[in-house]
């Protein structure tokens, strides 16, 4: 019997229509990264286990696809580790190679092997998938694309600042009416940490508040609990899940609770320089809010972070982002501060497909499609299909001489426009009757008139 043909779940095969509209979302991120000075780069779908592991915290790491080594890598296998029960020492001599977790983590290993050929500050996006072992669920995948634009070797606050407009002008171009880029930063953070004596628990503290949206106030508390954060940091800690008022009154009370953390001053101090930018120039959809739960569970983040959602509709974050002050460091190439955002292209698809925001053409592939009456009339139109298509006209001419019915059967399926008809009174007369597939309207044109109508 055979095989039920099937894919893993968490993965997707896209149609020409759905590929068409990707390609769209792609193409509409693209411009504007390359508006702002973005240049393209690709990295392998897979990089070496130590590359990646390690450099997500605890929770990041359990999501990395690794590869099973294969042939006689097998039989190197750390059995000892096995035997002593050090299970992360043998999974690592079980899997040299893991898919790619995100797109930065690679970028910071490129920009480290590529040093000598970049010049610096080293601006580039890329627009690829990635893998992670996730739960399946509404808007969460796990393979996926990410478009992301990153700068290196510049500590300046501007980039910060160019990156929300990014996200303001690519998410208005695909037309979402209504998202907020919510903005903190770590060191803010780091400071509260500070203040409540648990400095070097900053890193559960961190993961436990950013679920507050999703687990709640009580929720979060329990989790700082069993992370052992003590009773009284998470009192210190409390007011902050109900922290209201606008960006600056928030940033006031903040700056009054860190008033004896260095660190914590110099957050509000960076992320007033931001917002003070961003006023000055004026955003055209967006709300930046100011959101001192939010951590992006990602270790190497050190300054702003960014997350952005789409207003009124059920998903979670569609971009994100922050500033990272020593990613490359990880692979030996100390004091090159970066900072980057990710599109959450496949999420910012379901958005755009929830609210009817794709333009309708997109699923228009074909623009004529020559009708085939026999051998005679295909040789007059097959000139035809070759000047038009020297005019970038997407033509096709039906395969075989079936019934009518059947070849406008397929032009509707195709969502294709017009119809060239050519049948024996045509070839006599050497003309083309074009039917306009949505109005009905026939026209008859001379050979010149159809290539005029495109010139047009």
């Amino acid at each position: 019997m055979a095989q039920k043909p099937s894919i893993p779940k968490g993965t997707r095969d896209f149609l020409p229509a759905e590929v068409e509209r990707r390609n769209y979302l792609f193409d509409t991120i693209k411009k504007v990264f390359k508006k702002y000075g973005f240049g393209p780069i690709e990295t392998p779908s897979f990089e070496l286990s130590s590359t990646l592991m390690g450099k997500y915290g605890e929770e990041g790491d359990r999501l990395i696809f690794r590869i099973l080594n294969s042939g006689d890598k097998m039989l190197k296998a750390d059995t000892e580790a096995l035997a002593n029960k050090n299970l992360p020492r043998f999974a690592n001599s079980l899997a040299e190679k893991a898919l790619r977790y995100d797109l930065t983590v690679p970028f910071a290993r490129f920009v480290v092997q590529h040093q000598n050929d970049l010049t610096f500050p080293f601006k580039r996006y890329q627009i690829q998938p990635v893998w992670r072992a996730d739960r399946p669920q509404h808007g969460r995948y796990q393979e996926f694309t990410q478009c992301d634009a990153d700068v290196v070797g510049s500590d300046s606050l501007i980039h910060e600042v160019d990156l929300i407009f990014i996200f303001d002008e690519v998410l208005s171009a695909l037309r979402i009416p209504d998202f907020s880029i919510k903005i903190n930063n770590r060191k803010i953070l780091s400071g509260i940490a500070e203040i409540s004596g648990e400095a070097e628990k900053i890193i559960d503290i961190t993961v436990a508040i950013d679920k507050l949206d999703k687990v709640g106030e009580e929720g979060v508390i329990k989790e700082l609990t069993e992370k052992g954060i003590s009773s009284q940091a998470i009192e210190i800690i409390k007011p902050l899940f109900t922290l209201t008022g606008s960006n600056r009154e928030c940033l006031a009370t903040m700056k009054i609770m860190l008033a004896n953390s260095e660190i914590g001053l110099k957050g509000i101090e960076e992320l007033t320089y931001v917002l003070d930018k961003v006023d000055l120039l004026g955003l055209s959809n967006a709300k930046l809010e100011f959101d001192v739960t939010l951590a992006r569970g990602l270790n190497y983040y050190t300054g702003a972070i960014f997350e952005v959602k789409a207003n009124g509709v059920k998903m979670g974050s569609i971009c994100g982002g922050g500033r990272y002050d020593d990613l490359t460091g990880l692979f030996g190439m100390k004091g090159m501060s970066g900072v980057g955002i990710s599109f959450g292209a496949d999420r910012i698809y379901d958005v755009l497909n929830e609210l009817n925001l794709f333009p309708e053409d997109l699923g228009q592939i074909v623009d004529v499609l020559f009708v085939n009456f026999g051998e005679k009339e295909q040789d007059f139109c097959l000139p035809l299909l070759k000047q038009l298509r020297a005019l970038n006209v997407a033509c096709e001419m039906y395969p075989s001489n079936v019934k009518m019915q059947k070849q406008m059967k397929y032009a509707n399926d195709k969502n294709i426009p017009f119809v060239a008809i050519v049948g024996e009174s045509e070839l006599e007369s050497g003309n083309i009757v074009l039917k306009n597939m949505e109005t009905g309207e026939q026209i008859t044109l001379s050979k010149n008139e159809l290539m005029a109508k495109w010139q047009k």
